[in-house]
């Protein structure tokens, strides 16, 4: 079939909830992915920082063939052998003190809400049914009902409510909306350190120790959503830890299985995943001995290859050679290690025009919020293959 055939059925038969590049991709290997016709292609977006390994890491593929023969799901009515492991590994490796596993990453933000509302019933002492949770403009967490209602995009709202009630926004990096936000009902706050969807957005440095302090002083939750930026791809195995903070909860998901299947995480403390009793929460298929086993081949795949620390170095040299483009359509540039985006002007008329002429040069990337263009390619990327990015990116700007 053809790719216009492999279209016409997805439009057919498909719900059309999303507006993806006219590319049909059959096969990857590392950066770079191969549609139905043969035509390769550089990965630059890295299904939104999940295959941070690249695609089909062999590694990965060895431990799925060999778990896969051995038992993939046993619920958690039973135990199996990988559970306990991957929650001793993630919390040596990360310096919490427990795990809960889960599916995707909207599962491990609404786990987060539950153990924050909880915790504050029965730990803070909070009145009944009035917990508070501070979240920020820009903010992207998921899709579910809940999540998308303390969203500011209109879009992601429209047409979904009547909504959960119990959350209050602030503006994303100003420190004195955020003290004016916090009461006496305020449990946590939930915060990503770097906003992907939102077009890699960065706060003001210090932002983060501010808002963790703010959350001792009145005796509440520091939650990070370190899904997209966390486990390397920021430059460091998490975001926040380009600040000297310690939040009380991390939600992980994306590349905690390298692209294989969903697998995410609640990173947090005794006082905070201890509010959970048996029966309180669950999930099917979370900590599943299939996804244990490949979330801690993933993990091992992170430290081991030094995913971190390239994405660190490789960000700059990239960020470097992207400020010497022509500035005729580009607002700023802006990220942290391999994590980027390109905020155009209003006359560059919308990234999605961009993200389709680099596709036509051999290069995958996507818009966010019509006006950025976001690079995240998997962390296995070498220099030389970032230079070649390059060449098509310059030539794109230069004739566009």
């Amino acid at each position: 079939m053809t790719t216009r055939e492999y279209i016409a059925l997805e439009e057919k038969y498909g719900a059309h909830n999303y507006h993806p590049l006219d590319v049909v991709i059959n096969r990857g290997q590392g950066v770079w992915v191969y549609d139905v016709e043969g035509n390769k292609y550089l990965d630059f977006l890295s299904a939104y920082s999940a295959v941070n390994q690249g695609h089909c890491h062999p590694r990965l593929v060895k431990k799925m063939q060999e778990q896969c023969q051995q038992i993939t799901l046993t619920s958690r009515a039973f135990r199996n052998d990988q559970l306990p492991l991957l929650c001793k590994e993630l919390c040596e490796l990360t310096g919490f003190a427990r795990v809960l596993p889960m599916n995707s990453g909207a599962e491990a933000v609404e786990t987060a809400i539950k153990a924050a509302r909880k915790w504050g019933y029965t730990v803070k002492g909070v009145a009944k049914d009035q917990a508070e949770i501070i979240v920020f403009s820009n903010n992207f967490h998921g899709r579910t009902t809940t999540i998308v209602g303390f969203s500011s995009e209109p879009q992601y709202r429209e047409g979904f409510g009547p909504f959960t009630p119990g959350f209050i926004m602030a503006p994303y990096g100003d420190i004195a909306a955020a003290k004016k936000a916090f009461n006496k009902n305020t449990v946590a706050i939930m915060i990503e350190p770097i906003q992907g969807e939102g077009g890699i957005l960065i706060p003001p440095d210090g932002y983060l120790q501010e808002l963790a302090a703010l959350c001792k002083q009145h005796n509440a939750l520091f939650m990070l959503d370190e899904i997209q930026s966390g486990l390397g791809r920021s430059g460091k195995l998490f975001a926040y830890q380009y600040e000297d903070v310690k939040p009380d909860v991390v939600i992980i998901g994306k590349a905690l299985s390298g692209g294989f299947l969903p697998v995410s995480a609640v990173l947090a403390g005794d006082a905070v995943l201890g509010v959970f009793k048996p029966g309180d929460h669950g999930s099917t298929f979370g900590g599943s001995p299939l996804a244990c086993a490949i979330a801690r081949e993933a993990l091992r795949i992170i430290v081991e290859e030094k995913l971190p620390e390239r994405s660190f170095e490789l960000g700059i040299y990239f960020r470097d050679k992207l400020n010497t483009l022509d500035k005729k359509y580009i607002r700023v540039i802006r990220g942290k290690g391999l994590f980027i985006g390109i905020e155009l002007k209003p006359e560059a008329r919308g990234a999605r025009r961009f993200c389709e002429a680099l596709q036509k040069e051999g290069l995958l990337c996507k818009e966010t919020h019509e006006n950025v263009i976001r690079f995240a390619p998997p962390l296995v990327i070498t220099k030389e293959e970032l230079d070649w990015a390059f060449v098509r990116i310059k030539k794109v700007f230069d004739t566009i």
